[in-house]
């Protein structure tokens, strides 16, 4: 199906050449090919560009009828008659640029709905666009080219980097976010964590929370995605990380740069995690863990002890993956069922 132009506007287009030396791609056909947007393979048309990355999808490569194709120059050979090529080492990662090129987010259009609230004291870069019902609290720094959303809540205080987008019905307290840092609709930032002590006769009480989220830039938060504040010391999100829709962050954790946390994972207050650290879907960390650098933890899986760099586990509790998958192998011959 075509981009369509109600929700992703086409930016100005690119010649072959232009793309190419964009994405440090090696072309092939004609320079002055005009690229006008992009599609998958099946439905491209002859002013869009496409991508491929993996193999299977060679039978569509033979039928396209793109422009041309970001592809590995190992499979330059099998591109159709007629359709151009970029050859790059990255082909996925040349595509998105590209495409982000053909279709750019829209910029700040500047200006504060009348009906959005912002307090006097709050400090708003020119170009920044608040949206309808937002709210914009006392002391709240929103900087150059920043979007915030319909009825979204900037809290007290909160500062806001350059180019900011802030989905949508999302509130943020107790928060300073680095520049380029995506919110998207529904997530909450810096709310109280989830902290109480015992006390005489049963009752629970709240820990006061005093701690702050600061997100590094470029820091990419799913929709409904919740992010607690640090009680002593900051829930902190290295610089590039990414949650994905309905993720739990608790208080005091810390991330590295450039994290992935899939839908629906929760992470435990005081988790550590190193750099580039990849957690799949409704996976768990227990409180008060380090998970080293690269690690990998497997969809659904429960981690309840320290990984090391590089590590690989999956399972509940989360042993290293060829370990997990000698137990379930013995498990289905247990139980009858063969390998």
């Amino acid at each position: 199906m075509p981009v369509d132009p109600r929700f992703h506007p086409a930016g100005p287009p690119l010649t072959l050449g232009e793309a190419a030396a964009l994405v440090g791609a090696e072309a092939r056909g004609d320079a002055n090919l005009l690229l006008r947007t992009v599609g998958p393979l099946e439905e491209a048309g002859p002013d869009a560009l496409s991508f491929l990355d993996n193999r299977r999808y060679l039978p569509a490569l033979a039928a396209t009828r793109a422009g041309a194709v970001v592809l590995s120059a190992d499979l330059a050979g099998r591109l159709p008659e007629g359709v151009a090529g970029l050859l790059s080492p990255t082909p996925y990662l040349a595509f998105a640029r590209l495409a982000a090129r053909l279709h750019p987010a829209r910029p700040a259009r500047g200006g504060v709905h009348p009906s959005a609230i912002v307090d006097p004291t709050a400090r708003l870069a020119t170009d920044a666009e608040v949206g309808p019902q937002a709210v914009i609290g006392a002391g709240a720094e929103i900087g150059p080219g920043c979007i915030i959303g319909p009825l979204a809540v900037i809290g007290e205080g909160v500062v806001l980097g350059p180019n900011c987008r802030i989905g949508a019905h999302a509130s943020l307290s107790h928060a300073i976010l680095g520049q380029g840092v995506v919110v998207h609709p529904g997530a909450r930032i810096g709310q109280e964590g989830f902290g109480f002590a015992l006390a005489p006769g049963g009752r629970f009480e709240t820990v006061p929370q005093l701690g702050r989220v600061l997100l590094g830039d470029f820091v990419d938060v799913g929709a409904n995605a919740c992010i607690d504040r640090g009680s002593q010391r900051d829930t902190v999100l290295g610089a590039g990380t990414r949650l994905d829709n309905m993720v739990q962050v608790a208080h005091n954790v810390q991330t590295g740069r450039a994290c992935v946390l899939v839908a629906q994972v929760g992470i435990s207050g005081s988790v550590t995690l190193g750099d580039g650290v990849q957690i799949g879907g409704q996976a768990g960390v227990a409180g008060h863990l380090t998970v080293g650098s690269g690690a990998q933890v497997a969809a659904q899986s429960g981690v309840m002890n320290d990984l090391e760099a590089g590590a690989k586990v999956g399972g509940t509790p989360a042993w290293p993956l060829r370990e997990t998958f000698r137990a379930i192998a013995a498990l289905r011959k247990l139980a009858g069922r063969g390998n």
